[in-house]
């Protein structure tokens, strides 16, 4: 291996990190094994049917589309509340990032309750652009307040306009987030199970989770599953091809200055005004008011509160259970990469982010193969629905993990070794002590996101075990909005409180301004 500052990996961290990434790959490995082991006869067949191609259509046009919309919403969107002077820009954008409290099919259902008439590539479509346009608000806003303010006042003394200066200069610094939030927003597209199911959209997942649950085809839905992981091996692929090529720099070291903000008319602030209480009515305000007035309404019987509280516990509970399991898996591989960096600790890296391209659909399926034919007794426990989540979401803990680690000088752990303590202690006592807060980070990004986690949870939960979503998800289907109400409600409740401890986090350490650098891995929530 290769070595850095002389220093050769410790072998149990490197075993810790074999054994972390291997698990990480279990489930793609596993649906490979079963894609292969159905023949050519049969693959070729689930692969050329019609189906499969429109599938392939809706889902690729779906993806386009949405990210489309994200991108005209989330620029501008940036480039005002950070590089102008409208009034309140950081309440602004606190509410601009809310919608990643609100899971699609929570937002889908308030919109068809409200609007019954609501269906189609379309709607999905519309949905998918109002919850996921903070994936690129968020990346951008932070590359436009790290860009180097020098080069655009040059631009800027040879004539240029304020406009044509940021759009030459400033805005290309951006491209590697816009590029980065791009790649989430596609992600989640393709692994959206609710809100296209309630609108009736036969994208990969609804046709994969249909199958399943319908016939229970295992060689048609492995086949599909396939396909799905392979376009989300290319979106990876072409994400990094573009960070690689827009990489930019900073003119000069030192302080990062803070640039000059332009100032807008009346006029102007009036129409950025209305343009981001727009996007916040459509995100925030309509599905809000919607399941208010759905709560409101009632239902034909009367809210169970005891089992409101346990749907809610559980739905904590077992995200907890899954958060822990990532923040340990993604321990050992964030150490090794961010302090001994090379083409084999990259490969580890790149092997436990598998489950960033696995869709839950692909990850529920795959674990259901696997228990089923290899560990029947693990088969719709707590342990696996757990596991299920840490696989889902370890990126987004591995991410934080490294940048943590890495910003730890190494020199501290060195000096504690040379004052008698042992590696472990040494390592604890310097480098976790400082690293933690941003390792919790992590933990807490797979807490949020797992707690609103739909089609994993439905393949993989243990009879009788309820959470918020499956709760919800059941109520939505038979159309009875007012009961389904309370626990979106409590979703959203339960999602803002990690929300907000992340974004009061991130606030501070904007405030402190110790690195001016964005780090997309912390806030890929």
């Amino acid at each position: 291996m290769t070595k850095r500052s002389g220093i050769r990996p410790p072998r149990p961290l490197i075993a810790a990190a074999v054994v972390s990434a291997l698990l990480a790959f279990i489930p793609l490995a596993y649906l490979i094994v079963r894609v292969v082991s159905a023949g050519p006869d049969k693959i070729l067949a689930s692969l050329f049917r019609a189906r499969t191609l429109e599938t392939t259509v809706t889902s690729v046009g779906l993806m386009v589309v949405v990210v489309s919309g994200c991108l005209i919403i989330a620029i501008p969107a940036a480039a005002l509340l950070t590089r102008t002077n409208l009034p309140g820009r950081r309440w602004w954008l606190t509410a601009l990032a809310l919608p990643l409290a609100i899971p699609s099919y929570v937002a889908a259902y308030a919109w068809i309750a409200q609007f019954p008439a609501m269906s189609g590539f379309w709607a999905a479509a519309f949905i998918l652009v109002a919850v996921s346009y903070p994936y690129v608000l968020l990346p951008v806003a932070a590359a436009l307040r790290a860009a180097d303010p020098a080069i655009e006042e040059v631009a800027r003394s040879l004539g240029k306009s304020p406009f044509e200066a940021f759009k030459t200069t400033t805005l290309p610094q951006a491209i590697p987030a816009a590029a980065a939030g791009s790649l989430l927003v596609a992600l989640y597209v393709l692994s959206d199970f609710g809100a296209v199911s309630l609108f009736r959209v036969d994208a990969f997942t609804r046709v994969i989770f249909a199958s399943y649950r319908a016939s229970f085809d295992r060689t048609s839905a492995a086949v599909l599953a396939s396909i799905l992981v392979l376009l989300a091996l290319i979106l990876v692929f072409a994400e990094r091809k573009v960070r690689g090529k827009s990489l930019q720099y900073r003119s000069a070291s030192g302080t990062q200055r803070i640039a000059v903000l332009t100032q807008l008319t009346a006029r102007a602030r009036l129409l950025s005004w209305g343009f981001v209480a727009v996007v916040i009515v459509i995100a925030i305000i309509v599905p809000v008011t919607s399941l208010f007035m759905r709560l409101v309404e009632g239902s034909r019987r009367s809210l169970d509160v005891a089992e409101l509280a346990q749907a809610t516990l559980s739905s904590a509970g077992a995200a907890a259970a899954g958060a822990v399991i990532a923040v340990a898996l993604a321990l050992p591989i964030g150490l090794l990469t961010a302090r001994y960096r090379s083409k084999w600790s990259t490969g580890t890296e790149s092997v436990a982010f598998a489950g960033h391209a696995l869709p839950g659909v692909v990850i529920g399926l795959s674990l259901v193969f696997l228990t089923i034919n290899t560990v029947p007794v693990l088969y719709q426990t707590l342990f696996t629905l757990a596991f299920a989540y840490a696989v889902l979401f370890l990126p987004k803990s591995i991410g934080a993990t490294r940048t943590s680690v890495a910003a730890v000088p190494p020199i501290l752990e060195q000096t504690a070794r040379t004052l008698g303590r042992n590696p472990f202690t040494a390592w604890s006592q310097t480098t976790l002590r400082l690293s933690w807060p941003g390792i919790a980070a992590g933990g807490l990004l797979v807490l949020l996101t797992a707690m609103k986690e739909l089609p994993a949870t439905l393949m993989l939960r243990p009879t009788g075990f309820d959470t918020l979503a499956t709760e919800l998800w059941s109520r939505t289907e038979i159309a009875a909005y007012g009961a389904a109400a309370p626990y979106a409600l409590a979703l959203i409740a339960l999602a803002a409180i990690p929300s907000f401890v992340l974004s009061m986090a991130m606030s501070r350490d904007e405030t402190k301004n110790q690195d001016p650098t964005p780090r997309l891995d912390t806030v890929s929530l």
